[in-house]
């Protein structure tokens, strides 16, 4: 193992430690975990969590691509344009060409989540 999976396996532990919510994460959610196993207010919790909101996504419109090893990649990616069909009218539309953004998980994250969840099912 790693010196960085260890660390996430490690920090993984102590966020989710503090998280008692459902099945589904909201920014409120991380905002609350991330001041509890920290000690930050939820302000400045939150304004940190704004702030690395907001300069990926303003990296991202410039074009640029965000790499956070041990976590995963932010890209974007030109997609050509093409003829599509309405699926309601069965109605040929044109897409024009366009950009999207696309988050792409680490090899150690999706180790990590996959085997958990197998214990999970499995148990």
């Amino acid at each position: 193992m790693s010196f960085s999976t260890a660390f996430l396996e490690h920090r993984l532990f102590t966020i989710t430690h503090y998280y008692k919510g459902g099945p589904q994460l909201t920014k409120a959610d991380i905002v609350d975990t991330i001041a509890t196993a920290t000690g930050l207010t939820k302000v400045e919790t939150e304004a940190v969590v704004d702030g690395f909101i907001s300069t990926v996504i303003n990296a991202m419109k410039e074009g640029k691509n965000i790499e956070i090893r041990g976590f995963g990649s932010f890209k974007v990616k030109k997609r050509k344009g093409r003829v599509a069909r309405n699926p309601r009218t069965g109605e040929q539309v044109m897409v024009g060409e366009h950009w999207v953004p696309l988050f792409k998980v680490s090899k150690e994250v999706k180790s990590l989540v996959n085997e958990n969840l197998q214990k999970t099912v499995t148990t």
